[in-house]
């Protein structure tokens, strides 16, 4: 092959990996897409599989009830191997009228504040190990859970997940904390 044969391959192969691996745009239109939320109170669905996280919903590991009209049910907390441990479940509205997620599931940081209503500010507790676990933030700052929320109907649920730095592989349990919700203990798989 000529030289210039062999630029032009290369060159095709780093522009498809690139494109394969989201380019250089910073996932800006991911980030869009697997953070909004329609005011029915369905996840925004994303094209290419890879922006939502849907919980597998075989098995339940906690539902947590508040006396605000909320309900968690807790599918799965999943470890994989990059050192990230994910939470996923469902949010619902057990009123039978409109509510708006309180302002507290968002968390206190100015940045995570420009996202709207999320779930930043849920935390995993583990005792035996002392330690208390945030919900990650990209390089720009967005936390990695399900943001844009919006209001959300009498009996509307919304899928959602959460992804946490991984505790050690001898932690099996957490404590899930949401905010003005009751702690529930959860198992990682």
């Amino acid at each position: 092959m000529t030289r210039r044969a062999v630029t032009a391959v290369l060159a095709a192969a780093a522009l498809s990996l690139s494109t394969a691996c989201g380019g250089g745009d910073s996932g800006s239109d991911d980030k869009k897409s697997s953070s909004a939320a329609t005011e029915s109170g369905k996840p925004a669905e994303s094209g290419d599989g890879g922006g939502n996280t849907v919980p597998d919903k075989s098995q339940t590991l906690a539902t947590i009830n508040g006396s605000n009209g909320f309900e968690f049910t807790i599918h799965s907390a999943v470890r994989d191997g990059g050192g990230f441990l994910t939470i996923s479940g469902a949010v619902k509205n057990t009123t039978g009228k409109r509510q708006i997620p309180p302002i507290q599931w968002n968390g206190e940081e100015t940045l995570v504040k420009r996202t709207g209503r999320s779930f930043a500010g849920v935390t995993l507790v583990d005792k035996v190990g002392k330690k208390r676990y945030y919900v990650l933030r990209d390089t720009d700052g967005f936390p990695l859970t399900t943001t844009g929320l919006t209001a959300f109907e009498g009996g509307k649920s919304v899928d959602f997940f959460a992804q946490f730095p991984a505790p050690p592989n001898e932690t099996t349990t957490l404590d899930l904390q949401i905010p003005l919700m009751p702690t529930a203990t959860i198992e990682i798989s």
